[in-house]
């Protein structure tokens, strides 16, 4: 377990390399680390109940299911937190966004982040295309189209003009 949770934390820490634009948050990163000391406290509590179960350790037994409670009332309060805050992380994320969108100009890196998350997650915008309609780039092009990141893959003659929504 305290393997798996090793990897998951890194792989967190990984994947926000290609979003970071979008989380500037300082503590964006904050649950891969928790989950990473997680596993290495998962490790010694691991090491602790062989340890005491080789040795058929009263004491050791009992520490070890003390420790295993606090796990749990820990688990269960992170559920709790994660599910009570879950509209304020939709919102602050949902802004961040907003405001990287705003920034796009088709050439600058925050424009390539932008691209990149549409392409991979398959969307356009933070909640459908008509969010492109007041950003500045939109208004500057005059052209009234989205970026080309929008369009379907599947379309071949996609131009991201908003007459055509069925394409994007």
């Amino acid at each position: 377990a305290a393997a798996g949770l090793s990897y998951v934390g890194a792989y967190v820490i990984n994947t926000y390399k290609s979003y970071d634009n979008f989380l500037q948050d300082k503590y964006a990163l904050l649950p891969a680390v928790i989950i990473i000391c997680v596993a290495v406290v998962m490790f010694i509590i691991g090491l602790i109940g062989c340890c005491a179960t080789f040795r058929e350790s009263r004491v050791g037994l009992g520490l070890f299911l003390a420790i295993i409670l606090v796990i749990f009332i820990a688990e269960v309060s992170a559920f709790v937190l994660g599910f009570v805050y879950r509209e304020k992380v939709k919102t602050d994320v949902q802004g961040t966004m907003r405001s990287v969108f705003e920034k796009y100009d088709g050439k600058n890196s925050e424009s390539t982040v932008v691209d990149y998350l549409q392409e991979q997650l398959h969307c356009c915008g933070v909640k459908n295309y008509s969010d492109w309609t007041t950003t500045q780039w939109f208004n500057s092009t005059g052209n009234n189209s989205v970026p080309q990141s929008c369009c379907q893959q599947e379309a071949k003659n996609c131009t991201g003009h908003l007459d055509q929504p069925q394409e994007l």
